[in-house]
């Protein structure tokens, strides 16, 4: 844990750095598995499965039939927590469905938009040390809510060649169509590309490590949408002397034991707090099973001390955090200042578990800096927005003037002359 005090705004940048592998020793491994699958699709996906999930797959779809035992395999009270979970996400992204209005611009010209569906679209779940069931509620919820026609869902395998129960429960429903045991770079060319099992879908969704994360940017250049650049976890918590240190640790800590290239930044204007802070943490660390992952990324982590909590939000909106925790008695007046987030959780009971699971906001969110310019995924992910505009004989004479000037002056003969034939009919 990296202690940093009073820093200079030009020492900011290098505070607000996530660690990153070498982008073109990433992108060249991540180029060769896309153009495998590309090109010889099922078998590529399979002789990749093996190396990289140490699986030998003669199906890539998940049966009916496993999707059967594993309803079976897990606890009634799992099933009743992700049945919660799945209410309430529901609940909150049926609050967002569009209804367009029509609007008169001008006399005689109407113009209004329609939320149309994202017809197919494919999921990504990480798998591995982590199953990540509640991101399949996260994203398959809203996709069903939206009318996607085709939701399928990709996820790496145990070595098995099992899925894990939970994350086929919850695929079942929220409404998924096919699951396939799929991970890493290949499940995302696959969803990308289609392969003899895999339909291509248009726009592909879900977080994962930075092998995902570039393979997701790679196939967006030019073949197929994605949500956001979203990668390796990370969480921001802003403290003062009236923090909870129990809480505000094992906040830290939940993140943290996200992964190995999870980051965690704590922001304070109270020396003391930090370190009690610090002391709870590396107490609580010693508790849990993932301690060793846990323990790499906060070596990661920075805690900085600032003078007060302006340049506390200030640094904050710099980095751009995936998760904000603002865990500090004066939270209302701090949320104002938040410009740059993934999602923001409000006082000490806020803790970001919550929106984890069952809140029923999204945890598919930007990080890396990418909240300067992403949302988190919602219901408008899913779905497109068509403009309509309808034009009467009034409306021609409305704006016909206007619209031939202006193609005029571009020295767009054609857009003028077409505005110019329908003046001609209704001033007849």
């Amino acid at each position: 844990m990296n202690i940093i005090k009073y820093p200079a705004k030009s020492d900011w940048n290098s505070i607000t750095l996530r660690p990153q592998r070498q982008r073109d020793d990433l992108n060249a491994i991540v180029n060769e598995v896309i153009d495998s699958v590309k090109k010889d699709g099922d078998d590529a996906i399979r002789q990749y499965e093996l190396k990289f999930d140490k699986v030998s797959l003669q199906s890539l779809l998940v049966s009916q039939q496993e999707f059967e035992q594993a309803e079976a395999m897990i606890s009634d009270e799992l099933k009743e927590a992700i049945v919660l979970a799945h209410q309430n996400i529901a609940k909150f992204h049926q609050s967002q469905i569009f209804h367009g209005e029509k609007i008169e611009t001008a006399k005689g010209v109407v113009c209004w938009q329609k939320a149309v569906p994202v017809q197919k679209v494919g999921l990504y779940v990480p798998g591995g040390t982590a199953p990540l069931f509640s991101t399949v509620l996260m994203l398959a919820t809203p996709a069903k809510i939206a009318g996607c026609q085709q939701i399928i869902l990709c996820t790496p395998p145990a070595s098995d060649g099992s899925v894990n129960p939970a994350i086929l429960f919850a695929a079942k429903l929220s409404g998924v169509d096919a699951v396939f045991k799929i991970g890493g770079v290949q499940a995302i060319a696959a969803m990308a590309y289609g392969t003899q099992s895999v339909p291509k879908v248009f726009k592909i969704f879900g977080p994962g490590n930075q092998f995902v994360t570039a393979a997701k940017q790679i196939v967006s250049l030019y073949d197929v949408a994605i949500d956001m650049p979203a990668g390796p976890s990370e969480v921001a918590v802003v403290a003062d002397a009236t923090s909870n240190p129990v809480f505000v640790a094992a906040d830290l800590l939940s993140q943290a034991e996200h992964g190995f290239d999870s980051q965690v930044l704590l922001v304070a204007d109270d020396i003391n707090i930090i370190q009690r802070i610090i002391e709870e943490a590396n107490r609580q660390l010693q508790l849990l099973p993932r301690k060793q992952m846990a323990e790499a990324s906060l070596a990661n982590s920075k805690f900085v001390l600032v003078h007060n909590m302006d340049e506390a939000m200030d640094i904050i909106n710099e980095y751009a955090p995936e998760h904000l925790i603002l865990a500090v008695d004066d939270y209302l007046s701090l949320q104002q200042k938040v410009v740059n987030a993934g999602s923001v959780f409000l006082g000490k009971y806020s803790c970001e578990s919550a929106g984890d699971y069952a809140s029923g906001t999204n945890h598919t969110l930007p990080t890396n800096g990418y909240a300067k310019a992403y949302s988190g995924v919602s219901l408008d992910s899913f779905c497109r927005k068509i403009t309509f505009q309808e034009l009467s004989s009034q409306g021609i004479k409305s704006i016909g003037k206007t619209v031939q000037v202006m193609a005029h002056n571009e020295m767009l003969n054609a857009h003028e002359n077409a505005m110019t034939v329908r003046l001609n009919e209704v001033n007849i």
